[in-house]
């Protein structure tokens, strides 16, 4: 009888695939398993790195019990193949979850991959996950699902970068509770905050205006010496114009009271209150108030209420003026018992708090920003410009941000 040796025993076995996992597969996936996780002060990396190889193969035909087992066993191993805590990463949740939660050896674009292509719930657990970086926030932001986005915002490890923040912006206009969260991030500027106004509530925009308006007192003395160049010179350069226009001290528009009907902007506010604020009324408003007609447009119209307070304090108006004002608009001042309503106490404190010169900058920037994406005489977002730009541009994309483009 001959004797077949154990190589060619083995010839050919490859071709017949057994139904369910032998002992023998089973056994040589706990062993590499055994080997994977060994550390390194006890594997040399080239047999770590081949018996991940063969393990990750194996892992390819396995069951979810032996997937499971595997992510678990490795959940602590920093030091394991990336390939392979890539797969265990973007497998089922029940066994990415060791990887995700617990191991931090895995990599940022390896997490990017698997954010990519696995579930919902991989992505939350990413969100978790310490030291989430810049890009890998962007890429979980992207898919606009809320709870990860404000997983992602619990996180006071992950980084989010400034376009990251637009992304959440947008989706905070329709998922509010997102705004109240991004007031604690670090990162958020004061041009997000300004764009975030308009959408937030009652609480939350009180706290904008106290925290992200400043006094300009730094620009206007740095600037200060550019007005009388620029006068010199017929104010002729547009950019230059409307750039100084953010930084400019004085809020109302002297040119169009002299020109006006009106004898002044208060005298405009008596005849909208007794008459009832019309387009015409609103735009003569805007014009002696120093501002676009987009921003008084946006300012009237706003629900809230506290953007006309803003626009009351920062033009130099006394609290009547914002009642009359309050009245042009038809809304109520006060109840049935005579007791002040709750929204016109909320812009009355709103006007209280604010500093003439809080108010102006926040008015000046909305007035900046609102404007600088529209077409002249369009009313429309400009979409004939640079795309880099339109990303880069904080007025730009602030426009965006608020009217939803």
């Amino acid at each position: 009888m001959t004797q077949t040796s154990p190589a060619t025993a083995l010839d050919g076995l490859d071709q017949f695939e057994p139904a369910v996992s032998g002992r023998a597969r089973r056994t040589l996936l706990k062993r590499l398993i055994d080997v994977v996780a060994m550390p390194s002060s006890n594997l040399p990396p080239q047999d770590r790195s081949m018996g991940s190889d063969i393990l990750l193969e194996l892992l390819f035909g396995a069951t979810q019990d032996e997937i499971r087992l595997c992510a678990r066993r490795l959940s602590d191993k920093s030091e394991a193949p990336r390939r392979l805590l890539r797969f265990l990463a973007a497998a089922p949740i029940d066994s990415a979850r060791y990887i995700l939660e617990d191991n931090l050896g895995i990599e940022e674009a390896d997490l990017a991959h698997v954010a990519t292509v696995a579930t919902h719930e991989h992505r939350k657990l990413i969100a978790q996950r310490k030291n989430v970086g810049p890009m890998l926030a962007e890429v979980l932001i992207d898919f606009s699902e809320p709870d990860v986005v404000q997983a992602l915002l619990r996180n006071r490890e992950a980084r989010i970068s400034d376009l990251g923040l637009d992304g959440i912006l947008k989706l905070s206009r329709e998922h509010d509770s997102l705004c109240g969260m991004l007031l604690s991030r670090p990162e958020l500027t004061p041009a997000h905050a300004m764009a975030m106004f308009w959408w937030s509530d009652e609480e939350t925009r009180l706290a904008i205006l106290n925290r992200h308006a400043a006094e300009r007192l730094d620009l206007i003395e740095a600037c200060g010496d550019i007005f009388p160049m620029l006068a010199e010179e017929g104010w002729q350069d547009a950019v230059t114009r409307k750039a100084l226009s953010l930084i400019e001290r004085r809020q109302r528009n002297r040119a169009a009271i002299a020109k006006s009907e009106f004898v002044n902007l208060e005298h405009a506010v008596e005849v909208a209150a007794k008459d009832g604020m019309s387009s015409t009324f609103a735009q003569e408003i805007g014009y002696l108030a120093g501002v676009k007609p987009i921003t008084i447009a946006k300012l009237l119209s706003d629900v809230g209420g506290e953007g006309l307070a803003v626009l009351c304090k920062a033009t130099g108006m006394k609290v009547a003026y914002l009642k009359l004002l309050w009245k042009a608009l038809r809304r109520r001042e006060t109840d049935e018992a005579g007791d002040l309503t709750p929204d016109f106490k909320r812009v009355l404190y709103c006007y209280q708090v604010l500093t003439v010169a809080r108010a102006q900058t926040v008015l000046r920037y909305w007035n900046w920003s609102l404007s600088s994406a529209y077409s002249p005489g369009q009313g429309e977002i400009n979409e004939n410009e640079d795309p880099e730009q339109a990303i880069l541009s904080a007025a730009r994309r602030t426009a965006r941000l608020v009217f939803g483009s």
